[in-house]
């Protein structure tokens, strides 16, 4: 039971630092072209992407309806590999994802994690590599949004 609960209590504590470390800004595009420009820059920038998934799309499939909303993955596996090379349960954030949706007034918005976040998750202090992931997902999503 004891380890149930503490089990329980790191998740959340986990959920808790991510919450606090999602960068949103708004796009003035909407979803599709935001996601089409970030997934040119990612490729002009050598990285590798990995998926694109339109959650909208999926949920048309099963029958339902929801706001436009996709997620891209993406990564270089050199920087990934600095990181895990330095606490492997990185691995569990990576590659990177970024979320483009239309909010409930129909505002475009760019969403993402800080990998700064992930020095607090994992052991990854001094890493440059987070440093990098940071500078690149903000001048990468920037671009995006314009």
């Amino acid at each position: 039971m004891n380890k149930i609960l503490i089990t329980l209590i790191l998740i959340g504590f986990t959920t808790l630092i991510q919450a606090a470390d999602l960068i949103r800004k708004p796009s003035q595009n909407s979803v599709q072209a935001t996601m089409d420009k970030l997934e040119a820059v990612v490729g002009k920038k050598g990285l590798t992407v990995f998926s694109r998934i339109d959650h909208q799309a999926n949920a048309e499939k099963a029958g339902l309806q929801m706001a436009a909303a996709q997620v891209l993955i993406f990564g270089n596996p050199k920087m990934g590999t600095a990181m895990m090379n330095q606490d492997i349960a990185s691995g569990l954030d990576l590659p990177l994802r970024v979320l483009v949706y239309q909010d409930g007034s129909g505002k475009t918005w760019i969403s993402y994690h800080n990998p700064q976040g992930m020095k607090k998750i994992y052991r990854l202090e001094g890493n440059a590599a987070v440093d990098k992931a940071e500078k690149g997902l903000a001048k990468m999503t920037d671009a995006a949004s314009r």
